[in-house]
Parts: C-alpha cells; structure tokens; sequence
C-alpha cells in the first residue's frame, strides 16, 4: 500500500516531467535559439544574394526596344550575360561596364525578333544571383524609322537643312517632333517645317553660318507617332558647316557666277533650260554628287528624248531631276555654252566623256559640296517648290514657322 508521501513524490514527478516536456517542445517551435543547426534560420543556413539584376526587356514581352535593352545590377557585379536570338541561338555581342554594374549589345537589335538574355551577379560577399528573360522587340508592323540628311560627321554646305523622311504617316507631329532637336554653335534658331505627314525639315532663317557645327539630338525611341506605331530611334549626329558657296545662275546672260565667303571665285558660261523645257526659279541646294550617272527622260516624264548612261559630274538640284551637270555631246552646230538654253530644263557645264580633263563642270564639282546653294534667276519657269528637293529657302520664315508641330 503506498503511504500519502509517497504518492506525493510521484505526483511531482509527474509534473516536473510535464514541464520539462513542456519546455522541449517550445524549444523545437524554433522561438529564440538562433544557434540551432536545424538548417531552418540557423547560422549554417545559406543567404540570400543583396545583388538585383533588373532586364529591361521584360520576360515575355513583345514591343521590347531595339536599343535600349540592357542589363543592370545594384548592390552587385554582372560575372557574366549571354544574350541569343531565339530559336537559332545565334549569339548578340555585347559587354559589361568596366564597373561590372551594366551590360549593353554592341549593335542594335533587330526589328521583330525574339531574344533571350541569361544574366548572373555576386553581391559584396561572393553570393551569387541570376536572371533570364525571352522577349520579342517591336515589329515594322509596330515602328517607324525616320531616313535623314545629312549623314554625321560630314561637312556640308551653308543651305544645308536637316530633313527627315518616315517611312510611315505621322499623326502625331507634335509628339515626334518634339522628341528631335537641333543646335548650331552659332546660335541660330532653328524650326522644324512638316511637309505633309511623312516628311519635317529644320533651319534656320537664314543660311548656316560657316564654319558652324549643328547637333542634331534623335531621342524617338517609344514615342508613338501613330496610334500602335513607335519610334525606334536613339542617337546624336553632328555635323560640320563649311565655307560659304552660293552661285547664281543667270537664264538670261547663259552664265554661273560663283560666291565664296562673299568673293567672286569665278563666271562661267553654263546652257539652262531650253525655250520648251525651262528651268525653274529659285534657290536650289545641292543634294547629291556623281562623278557620272545615267540620266533617262522617261523617268521624269520626256520618254525617249534623251538615255545618256554617263553623265558627267552630276549634282543633283531638285527631287524631279533638274541637275547641274557636265555636258560632252553639246550639239555642235548650236551656239557655245553661254549663249543659248538647250537643255531640258538642267544647268550644264561644258564637259569632256569620262568625266577627265580640265574643264568648267569638273572644276565646279570639285569645288562645291553637297548643301551648296544655287540659286536661279530670270528663267520665265515658276518658283521650285519647297518640298521639291532640299528646297524650303524658296519659303518665307514666317510661312515656315507656321509649319511646326511645336
């Protein structure tokens, strides 16, 4: 028989076990034990990595940018990026930054094509972290490209505008043209004129001053100029103005004089325009320069009248085809050059076949650039029309202010 003392003893004993269990089992609840090596927050336990790789293309997105796509990393360095067309798994060069916090292509992307872009990075301590995205960048469907004039790093001539062609209708002007800016270190202001809704030109009031550099700033990319209809474009061209040459073509003396920084260089005979075919009015830029080219009538309207397949330095004055060029098959029994206009409405020049020899028309090429003004006078043709080639001089600044979008 057991005495009351004795079941006393087992009954706390019994509770002493209770507590004890009690607390074993708070314990394994994980409260406060942080040196536990459970591998559940104990100090053996793996970290994660404080490096963030942000892609800027999205994964899964389509309409991605064709130059902006990159990687970057905060709180860590880029150890490696492997970008890959996908599908053919073709590789897209490109490098991180010597501080390892950025990855660009080198080239820009193309139009309409999925990519895949594999990224790693460590953070301070070594731990590392990685990112993946497949993305589509945006289609021709979905994009416009403006083609412009003139290239960078050229020098052109004093008349020179900078002129944008889309190859897609532009609703919204004021959008795309306030999104391309134009500077000279000259001061000058410069305005933005649409010519219809594919094609905005800039310049000033007057001519480039010489010896200007003009900047032109493109920042289109992601700008809608239509409704589903983005820009792709992102850069900065420059280009140098050179020294001032206007010439001025006389229809009715037949003669070219030629100014340069405001000094007669030299007057030389020319043959304008034809009594049937004149030539226009009005101030002309040099557009393009050909050593020799082939000039057909039946691609600006006269049929077969004329297929001469070298003409001699050819420069380019109108969009419809009036040139200044040399001329080697002047009919002999007309009157020279400098009496008389035979021409179907182009400025020609006293020339040689082959384009060699010392002669008026090779001496002009060689001394003009494109962005050259020539101006003609005193032919009983019209005025050009500004759009008719790099032409806008032949409108007023107040006509072509009222063409801006901004």
């Amino acid at each position: 028989m057991t005495t009351p003392d004795i079941a006393a003893r087992r009954a706390l004993g019994a509770c002493a076990a209770l507590i004890v269990g009690a607390l074993t089992l708070t314990a394994c609840g994980g409260s406060a034990n942080a040196d536990n090596a459970d591998g559940k927050g104990g100090k053996d336990s793996p970290k994660t990595s404080t490096a963030k790789i942000a892609i800027s293309a999205k994964d899964g997105s389509t309409g991605a940018s064709i130059n902006a796509t990159g990687v970057k990393v905060s709180d860590g360095k880029l150890t490696d990026v492997k970008m890959t067309v996908a599908g053919s798994g073709e590789t897209v060069p490109g490098a991180i930054s010597a501080d390892g916090s950025t990855w660009k292509p080198k080239e820009q992307l193309e139009r309409g094509t999925k990519y895949q872009i594999s990224a790693t990075a460590k953070d301070g301590e070594g731990r590392p972290a990685a990112a993946n995205s497949i993305f589509t960048t945006v289609s021709s469907a979905n994009s416009f490209i403006g083609t412009y004039t003139p290239d960078n790093g050229t020098t052109v001539g004093v008349g020179m505008p900078v002129s944008f062609t889309f190859d897609k209708s532009i609703t919204d002007k004021k959008a795309v043209q306030s999104h391309i800016s134009v500077n000279s270190s000259s001061g000058q202001q410069v305005v933005g004129h649409w010519f219809g809704d594919r094609r905005l030109d800039f310049r000033p009031q007057e001519y480039w001053k010489a010896g200007s550099k003009v900047t032109l700033k493109i920042d289109l990319d992601g700008v809608q100029g239509a409704k589903g209809v983005y820009g792709v474009q992102k850069k900065t061209v420059s280009f140098t103005v050179g020294r001032s040459q206007v010439s001025t073509v006389d229809a009715n003396t037949q003669t070219m004089t030629v100014v340069r920084d405001g000094k007669t260089l030299k007057t030389v005979p020319i043959s304008a325009g034809s009594a049937q075919h004149t030539t226009y009015n009005g101030q002309m830029v040099i557009s393009e320069k050909f050593v020799q080219t082939r000039m057909n009538g039946s691609t600006v309207g006269f049929g077969g009248e004329y297929d001469i397949p070298d003409v001699p330095h050819a420069m380019r004055l109108t969009t419809s085809g009036t040139f200044l060029h040399g001329n080697y098959w002047y009919n002999k029994g007309n009157p020279p050059f400098g009496r008389q206009g035979t021409s179907h409405g182009c400025v020609g020049l006293a020339d040689v076949q082959g384009a060699q020899g010392d002669t008026q028309a090779k001496w002009f090429y060689d001394n003009s650039l494109v962005g050259d003004v020539v101006i003609v006078k005193n032919s009983p043709d019209t005025t050009v029309a500004p759009d008719n080639g790099l032409n806008g001089w032949n409108m007023s600044w107040s006509a072509w202010t009222a063409g801006s979008a901004v």
